[in-house]
């Protein structure tokens, strides 16, 4: 008797381990890139603001290639840039030659989608408002489905130039243009 509860324990833990496997707890860098200073990218729309310049004022599209494309110096590159970053070279670009000591700002008009698939009632692209969560994406996709595992989910997120995965709980907070999979619950 002894040996088969061993046994089943055994089996068990190998179950468990087994299910567990694919299991990609998220690196310090995920976490970190929510404090970082936002970076536009391809799907970003960018309110430039410069000042006593109407016509220059206006909201630009990141395009798929990331860059705005504005009028006098034409296409300026906005992927992994700051605002910050931005501002100055709109700034130098316009100084040379089109207006006299420019005063620009820049703010995000509307971020880029995320992504949303798996265990959802509705999976798809879906519009990022700032503080959004894992649980927020959830809701505005119709929530889980019956099969869903409720507690975690999966997120992969461009930091810098690479792609990571990690596991996280739906209290997370999302990033626009990360990608969520609701899994598959065992039991």
């Amino acid at each position: 008797m002894k040996t088969f509860s061993r046994l089943v324990i055994g089996l068990s833990l190998s179950v468990l381990a087994g299910c567990s496997s694919h299991y990609k707890p998220a690196p310090p860098a995920f976490h970190a890139a929510l404090n970082q200073p936002y970076r536009f990218d391809s799907g970003d729309v960018a309110r430039v603001t410069v000042f006593d310049q109407s016509e220059l004022t206006a909201a630009y599209p990141v395009d798929k290639a990331g860059y705005l494309s504005m009028p006098l110096i034409g296409d300026v590159p906005a992927r992994g840039r700051t605002s910050k970053q931005l501002e100055g070279e709109i700034a130098a670009r316009l100084r040379d030659g089109f207006v006299n000591d420019p005063d620009v700002t820049i703010a995000v008009d509307r971020y880029r989608p995320f992504f949303i698939m798996g265990e959802v009632t509705q999976g798809g692209q879906y519009t990022y408002v700032p503080g959004m969560t894992v649980q927020k994406a959830i809701a505005v996709s119709g929530g889980f489905t019956p099969r869903a595992e409720q507690a975690t989910v999966d997120i992969t997120r461009q930091i810098g130039n690479e792609i990571v995965t990690g596991r996280v709980l739906t209290s997370d907070p999302l990033l626009p243009g990360d990608t969520v999979y609701v899994r598959e619950r065992w039991f």
